[in-house]
Protein backbone atom coordinates (compact mmCIF):
# COMPACT_ATOMS: atom_id res chain seq x y z
CA UNK A 1 0.00 0.00 0.00
CA UNK A 2 1.47 3.48 -1.24
CA UNK A 3 1.74 6.45 1.36
CA UNK A 4 -1.40 8.08 -1.03
CA UNK A 5 -3.65 5.18 -0.81
CA UNK A 6 -2.36 4.36 3.38
CA UNK A 7 -5.51 4.87 5.70
CA UNK A 8 -5.19 7.61 8.18
CA UNK A 9 -6.06 6.34 11.14
CA UNK A 10 -4.62 7.31 14.64
CA UNK A 11 -5.18 5.22 17.84
CA UNK A 12 -6.42 2.46 18.61
CA UNK A 13 -10.15 3.17 17.11
CA UNK A 14 -10.47 3.70 13.71
CA UNK A 15 -14.09 3.52 13.18
CA UNK A 16 -14.37 6.50 16.17
CA UNK A 17 -11.82 8.14 13.95
CA UNK A 18 -13.58 7.75 10.72
CA UNK A 19 -16.66 9.31 12.41
CA UNK A 20 -15.16 11.89 13.88
CA UNK A 21 -13.72 13.31 10.22
CA UNK A 22 -17.18 12.59 8.86
CA UNK A 23 -18.80 15.17 11.23
CA UNK A 24 -16.05 17.62 11.31
CA UNK A 25 -16.21 17.62 7.16
CA UNK A 26 -19.82 17.33 7.47
CA UNK A 27 -20.01 20.76 9.60
CA UNK A 28 -17.47 22.45 7.78
CA UNK A 29 -19.63 21.78 4.62
CA UNK A 30 -22.83 22.65 6.13
CA UNK A 31 -21.17 26.22 7.74
CA UNK A 32 -20.03 27.27 4.84
CA UNK A 33 -23.49 26.55 3.04
CA UNK A 34 -21.65 24.15 0.24
CA UNK A 35 -23.42 20.88 -1.03
CA UNK A 36 -21.78 17.73 -1.42
CA UNK A 37 -21.87 18.37 -4.91
CA UNK A 38 -19.98 21.88 -4.94
CA UNK A 39 -17.37 20.62 -2.39
CA UNK A 40 -16.72 17.05 -4.47
CA UNK A 41 -15.89 19.47 -7.50
CA UNK A 42 -13.55 21.56 -5.21
CA UNK A 43 -11.91 18.84 -4.01
CA UNK A 44 -11.51 16.03 -6.87
CA UNK A 45 -13.58 13.89 -5.18
CA UNK A 46 -16.65 11.82 -6.09
CA UNK A 47 -20.06 12.91 -4.53
CA UNK A 48 -20.44 9.13 -3.59
CA UNK A 49 -17.24 9.15 -1.94
CA UNK A 50 -17.46 11.95 -0.24
CA UNK A 51 -20.89 10.90 1.03
CA UNK A 52 -19.32 7.58 2.54
CA UNK A 53 -16.23 9.65 4.20
CA UNK A 54 -19.23 12.27 5.65
CA UNK A 55 -20.99 9.46 6.92
CA UNK A 56 -17.96 7.54 8.61
CA UNK A 57 -18.22 4.40 6.11
CA UNK A 58 -14.95 4.75 4.79
CA UNK A 59 -11.49 6.07 5.78
CA UNK A 60 -10.14 8.56 3.68
CA UNK A 61 -6.20 8.84 2.49
CA UNK A 62 -4.22 11.69 3.31
CA UNK A 63 -4.09 12.72 -0.19
CA UNK A 64 -8.21 13.08 0.42
CA UNK A 65 -8.26 14.76 3.09
CA UNK A 66 -5.77 17.34 2.12
CA UNK A 67 -8.03 18.10 -1.23
CA UNK A 68 -10.79 18.05 0.95
CA UNK A 69 -9.55 20.70 3.75
CA UNK A 70 -7.74 22.80 0.72
CA UNK A 71 -11.86 23.12 -0.34
CA UNK A 72 -12.97 24.31 2.56
CA UNK A 73 -10.21 26.48 3.38
CA UNK A 74 -8.87 25.14 6.69
CA UNK A 75 -6.17 23.08 7.16
CA UNK A 76 -6.29 19.23 7.69
CA UNK A 77 -5.03 19.32 11.38
CA UNK A 78 -8.63 21.39 11.85
CA UNK A 79 -9.98 18.07 10.94
CA UNK A 80 -8.70 16.12 13.95
CA UNK A 81 -9.54 19.07 16.41
CA UNK A 82 -11.24 17.39 19.72
CA UNK A 83 -10.06 14.50 18.79
CA UNK A 84 -9.49 11.92 21.31
CA UNK A 85 -8.17 14.36 23.81
CA UNK A 86 -7.92 13.26 27.70
CA UNK A 87 -10.08 14.52 29.80
CA UNK A 88 -6.79 16.50 31.84
CA UNK A 89 -6.73 18.29 28.64
CA UNK A 90 -2.97 16.99 27.91
CA UNK A 91 -2.42 15.27 24.34
CA UNK A 92 0.99 12.46 24.48
CA UNK A 93 2.26 11.30 21.27
CA UNK A 94 5.21 9.26 21.50
CA UNK A 95 8.35 9.68 19.60
CA UNK A 96 7.93 8.81 15.95
CA UNK A 97 4.23 8.66 16.36
CA UNK A 98 3.27 12.24 15.12
CA UNK A 99 0.63 12.18 12.06
CA UNK A 100 2.73 12.32 8.95
CA UNK A 101 0.82 15.12 7.11
CA UNK A 102 0.17 16.55 3.29
CA UNK A 103 1.13 20.40 3.81
CA UNK A 104 0.67 23.12 0.50
CA UNK A 105 4.26 23.68 -0.76
CA UNK A 106 5.34 19.82 0.30
CA UNK A 107 7.82 18.51 -2.03
CA UNK A 108 9.70 15.10 -2.26
CA UNK A 109 11.51 14.74 0.35
CA UNK A 110 10.00 16.82 2.73
CA UNK A 111 8.27 15.06 5.76
CA UNK A 112 6.08 16.63 7.96
CA UNK A 113 4.57 15.02 11.43
CA UNK A 114 1.92 16.89 13.01
CA UNK A 115 2.42 16.79 16.93
CA UNK A 116 -0.95 18.28 18.45
CA UNK A 117 -4.16 17.49 16.67
CA UNK A 118 -6.03 19.63 19.28
CA UNK A 119 -4.57 23.38 19.33
CA UNK A 120 -6.88 24.69 22.55
CA UNK A 121 -9.78 27.15 22.70
CA UNK A 122 -7.40 30.32 22.72
CA UNK A 123 -4.14 29.27 21.88
CA UNK A 124 -4.50 28.34 18.17
CA UNK A 125 -1.11 26.63 16.62
CA UNK A 126 0.31 23.60 14.19
CA UNK A 127 3.45 22.09 16.02
CA UNK A 128 5.42 20.15 13.02
CA UNK A 129 8.65 18.20 12.98
CA UNK A 130 9.94 18.83 9.58
CA UNK A 131 12.55 16.23 8.40
CA UNK A 132 14.59 16.95 4.73
CA UNK A 133 16.40 14.13 3.16
CA UNK A 134 18.99 13.93 0.54
CA UNK A 135 16.41 13.83 -2.47
CA UNK A 136 14.37 16.91 -1.07
CA UNK A 137 12.94 19.35 -3.97
CA UNK A 138 14.02 23.28 -3.35
CA UNK A 139 10.60 25.08 -1.98
CA UNK A 140 9.55 28.33 -3.66
CA UNK A 141 8.88 30.38 -1.26
CA UNK A 142 5.68 30.45 0.19
CA UNK A 143 3.66 32.87 3.37
CA UNK A 144 0.97 32.11 5.39
CA UNK A 145 -0.94 33.91 8.42
CA UNK A 146 0.23 33.49 12.06
CA UNK A 147 3.78 33.74 13.58
CA UNK A 148 6.17 30.84 12.88
CA UNK A 149 8.83 29.78 15.42
CA UNK A 150 11.49 27.29 14.37
CA UNK A 151 14.25 25.44 16.86
CA UNK A 152 16.70 23.31 14.57
CA UNK A 153 17.68 19.79 15.96
CA UNK A 154 20.03 18.42 13.75
CA UNK A 155 22.10 19.29 10.82
CA UNK A 156 22.69 22.85 9.19
CA UNK A 157 20.34 24.53 7.10
CA UNK A 158 20.12 27.83 5.28
CA UNK A 159 16.67 29.69 5.67
CA UNK A 160 15.49 32.65 3.97
CA UNK A 161 13.05 35.11 5.99
CA UNK A 162 12.10 37.84 3.26
CA UNK A 163 15.69 39.37 1.92
CA UNK A 164 17.42 38.01 5.25
CA UNK A 165 18.92 34.40 5.16
CA UNK A 166 20.33 33.01 8.24
CA UNK A 167 22.50 29.59 8.92
CA UNK A 168 20.65 27.05 11.05
CA UNK A 169 22.21 24.72 13.22
CA UNK A 170 21.21 22.35 16.56
CA UNK A 171 19.94 24.79 19.37
CA UNK A 172 19.40 27.69 16.88
CA UNK A 173 16.19 29.27 16.59
CA UNK A 174 13.95 31.22 14.46
CA UNK A 175 11.04 33.43 14.80
CA UNK A 176 8.82 35.79 12.35
CA UNK A 177 5.90 36.75 10.81
CA UNK A 178 4.96 33.81 8.36
CA UNK A 179 3.15 36.51 6.05
CA UNK A 180 6.81 37.35 4.68
CA UNK A 181 7.88 34.95 2.23
CA UNK A 182 9.85 32.09 3.60
CA UNK A 183 11.26 28.95 2.83
CA UNK A 184 14.27 26.45 3.36
CA UNK A 185 17.05 27.44 1.11
CA UNK A 186 19.85 25.23 1.05
CA UNK A 187 20.78 22.21 3.08
CA UNK A 188 24.16 22.87 4.56
CA UNK A 189 24.29 19.26 6.45
CA UNK A 190 22.52 16.17 6.82
CA UNK A 191 20.46 14.95 7.83
CA UNK A 192 18.45 17.77 8.60
CA UNK A 193 15.41 17.89 11.48
CA UNK A 194 13.73 21.20 13.13
CA UNK A 195 10.34 21.78 14.79
CA UNK A 196 8.08 24.80 13.19
CA UNK A 197 5.58 25.83 15.20
CA UNK A 198 2.83 28.34 13.87
CA UNK A 199 1.32 30.45 16.40
CA UNK A 200 -2.26 32.17 14.67
CA UNK A 201 -3.43 35.31 16.31
CA UNK A 202 -7.10 35.23 15.41
CA UNK A 203 -9.56 31.73 14.92
CA UNK A 204 -10.06 33.36 11.42
CA UNK A 205 -6.22 32.93 10.15
CA UNK A 206 -6.15 29.76 11.75
CA UNK A 207 -9.08 28.20 9.41
CA UNK A 208 -8.24 29.92 6.34
CA UNK A 209 -4.53 28.61 6.88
Amino acid sequence: MNKKESVVASGTNGHSLDKHLGNALRHLRMENGLTIAEVSKRANVSRGMLSKIENGLTSPSLEKLEQLANALGVTLSRLFHDYDTPKSGAQYVRGGEGMEVVRRGTKSGHTYNLLAYDTGPKKLFEPFLISLDEESEVFDPFEHAGTEFIYMLEGKLEYTVGDQRYILEPGDSLTFDAEQPHRPEAKLQMPIRYLAIIYYDSLDDFNQE
